[in-house]
């Protein structure tokens, strides 16, 4: 949309619930790396260090909010 990377999430047969989720640089990548796979935040604050290279504790609270806001939306299983 518009040059933005989104998400769209359609709501249940009948139930107008779609919600569009726009991603930054950061999270368009993590779900690029992450999509296909089981991953935690773990995975995904891994992903963060080596692709930007910042330290170990920015990365698993950015991941955590990463994975915490798609699990919010519906997207992360269990």
């Amino acid at each position: 949309m518009a040059g933005q990377h989104v998400v769209i999430i359609q709501g249940k047969h009948g139930e107008d619930m779609t919600r569009i989720i726009s991603l930054n640089e950061s999270s368009l990548f993590l779900w690029n790396t992450m999509q296909g796979r089981e991953f935690g935040a773990d995975d995904a604050a891994q992903a963060l260090m080596d692709k930007y290279g910042i330290d170990k504790e920015l990365a698993a609270h950015d991941a955590k909010a990463w994975c915490d806001k798609l699990s919010e939306c519906g997207l992360l299983e269990g």
